[in-house]
């Protein structure tokens, strides 16, 4: 299996999502916290293009970007716990989702990072995407995809847990479980499953985390 070593933070959704990984499949491995104020010398060797976490380090060699890593770990340990589908439709409509989160998931910290008309526009827009996941993403399976946790779950999961601290920092309350029945069952089969659970990130810790640097935000705004 060789040394797999993994260097994040503990506040960022994309880290979490290679945690996930790498505990749904039973794959030992090495964390290497860093202080994204403070970026070692070893982030930046291993990802010297966008000097970002996380990043996958097996037997010395690092792979960047979390779907890109969730790709490798999948390519590489096939036989434990697929996250992918065997259906070649289905394995890309479940590719499809999991850059959905990415793409569209960004309008969540425009909302968390602006105010007044921006902040409008972003609440819209993670207001289209999370009809857009209710509608067309969520079917008949426990999961997208089918039975198990896979790509496109770790994926959007990530997005949905940290997308509710955020609403509490900011005292809206955007994802309403009336409005999102679908996503609201599927996302607690999601947080309910014993690996995910396991290794999910305090929420009041998160809190404490991003409502002081909401404050820093909004502090550093008054003086542009």
């Amino acid at each position: 299996m060789g040394k797999v070593e993994l260097i994040g933070a503990w506040s960022s959704p994309f880290y979490r999502r290679v945690i996930w990984a790498l505990e749904l499949k039973g794959i030992k491995h090495e964390h290497i916290l860093e202080d994204l104020t403070n970026k070692s010398s070893l982030l930046l060797q291993y990802n010297p293009i966008h000097k970002k976490i996380p990043i996958l380090v097996h037997d010395g060699k690092p792979i960047c970007e979390s779907l890109i890593i969730l790709e490798y770990i999948e390519e590489k340990w096939p036989h434990l716990h697929p996250l992918l589908p065997m259906e070649p439709h289905e394995r890309a409509m479940v590719r499809f989702w999991a850059k959905f989160a990415d793409d569209k998931g960004l309008s969540i910290w425009m909302l968390f990072r602006t105010t007044g008309e921006e902040q409008a526009k972003a609440q819209k827009d993670t207001l289209d995407m999370l009809t857009s996941i209710e509608q067309h993403a969520l079917g008949t399976h426990p999961f997208i995809g089918g039975e198990k946790i896979g790509i496109a779950d770790i994926a959007l999961g990530s997005m949905i847990y940290w997308f509710q601290v955020l609403e509490n920092v900011l005292e809206l309350k955007i994802l309403k479980e009336t409005q999102f029945p679908k996503l609201f069952k599927w996302f607690n089969n999601f947080k309910q499953d014993s690996i995910i659970n396991k290794n999910l990130p305090d929420q009041h810790q998160m809190f404490v985390y991003f409502n002081n640097l909401k404050k820093k935000l909004m502090d550093a705004s008054t003086y542009v």
